[in-house]
């Protein structure tokens, strides 16, 4: 291994998975908590339906939950509104319960007080919750800024029969986001590129990686199948720790690539508002291996994501009437300083990741 070469491998403190997880969650809080105080920042709909049995589990563990609901966006106005409620109820802990902004927030909300932060995701539509990162935006609702965090969070606990309810369109797109850390985290290795940790791809995040692509394969249509029918089985639990546990270490601690600035640059351009950021990077991991020349893994993938119902075309992204002179534009967003394109362990140009959309694409009528 090269001297030079660095691994730093992140992770939350603990991670928890179980069904009912909700109704108990002062019991793993109450050890980080100091004085029995937490604010409990919920989704709205999270609030209206399940506020009481929350309100109970942490009385039960001898906590005070100060239940606020989440104002739509991770902002900074929002950011600091919550801070003084934070402040002005005395706690000492924040815990987030609902989607990607929800946690987001509390982690952020917990950084700036430097406070212990508890997320409980309520869907497994992407490897967000176990990051050190919050994604904020402005109040209308456009990207502002990524804010790195000291730590990643002390827990991360989800309920896995509140996860099997959510549309499984979020369980797919989930499968879409962890679908692209074994592609990205090899080039990574391979390239010698920095992580989301700060250090290089070593053997545990490519473990890890590597992890994610294999689950999928074997058990992610049995998953699709079983929570669309109502059934909470092996399949569906491997799916969502893979979607939050092992994508979420894969990625922080190994590296992203092609897959992610594709789906970046698209976001960027506007060009497929409809697309969930887990479709838009499932895509960018087609235009990764198309541009890698991997013809039998393109395959592979395409066949997987066909399966599912992930996006193989820019027809299923919601963009079928984007020109060359557009696809070349949110190629070149792609490669843009601020992206990971110069992750891959090849030089890639705007038109190399333009023609590798355009055979992606191709694909379909194949």
């Amino acid at each position: 291994m090269d001297s030079k070469r660095v691994i730093v491998n992140a992770a939350p403190t603990r991670y928890i998975q179980k069904p009912a997880l909700l109704r108990e969650l002062g019991k793993w809080c109450k050890p980080l908590c100091q004085n029995g105080s937490v604010l409990v920042i919920c989704a709205p709909h999270v609030l209206k339906e399940q506020s009481a049995a929350i309100k109970a589990g942490f009385t039960r563990s001898g906590l005070l939950a100060e239940l606020e609901p989440f104002g739509g966006e991770c902002s900074n106005s929002e950011i600091a509104r919550l801070r003084n409620v934070f402040i002005k109820t005395h706690c000492a802990m924040v815990v987030g319960i609902g989607g990607g902004k929800v946690l987001d927030t509390a982690k952020a909300v917990a950084h700036f007080a430097q406070c212990p932060v508890a997320v409980a995701p309520t869907a497994a539509s992407s490897d967000a919750p176990c990051s050190a990162l919050s994604v904020l935006y402005t109040d209308d609702g456009k990207l502002d800024r990524y804010l790195p965090l000291e730590q990643n969070p002390q827990l991360v606990l989800a309920d896995s029969a509140v996860i099997a309810e959510a549309p499984p369109r979020l369980l797919v797109a989930g499968m879409g986001d962890a679908l692209s850390t074994w592609y990205e985290a090899k080039a990574c290795m391979l390239s010698g590129a920095q992580s989301g940790a700060g250090g290089t791809c070593g053997a545990a995040a490519l473990a890890l990686a590597r992890g994610c692509r294999d689950i999928l394969f074997t058990s992610g249509e049995k998953a699709l199948e079983d929570v669309r029918a109502g059934r909470l089985t092996n399949a569906v639990e491997q799916v969502i720790e893979v979607n939050l546990y092992l994508s979420g270490l894969g990625f922080e601690s190994g590296g992203l690539a092609a897959a992610h600035a594709v789906c970046n640059g698209f976001a960027e351009l506007g060009a497929c508002p409809s697309a969930m950021h887990g479709e838009l990077v499932a895509f960018g991991t087609l235009v990764q291996l198309a541009m890698e020349k991997n013809q039998a893994e393109l395959l592979n993938v395409f066949n997987f994501c066909k399966a599912v119902g992930l996006p193989t075309s820019l027809e299923t992204l919601g963009c079928a009437g984007l020109g060359e002179e557009l696809l070349l534009l949110a190629a070149e967003k792609a490669c843009s300083a601020k992206n990971t394109m110069a992750n891959m362990p090849f030089t890639v140009t705007p038109e190399d990741v333009c023609r590798a959309i355009i055979t992606v694409d191709r694909l379909n009528t194949i």
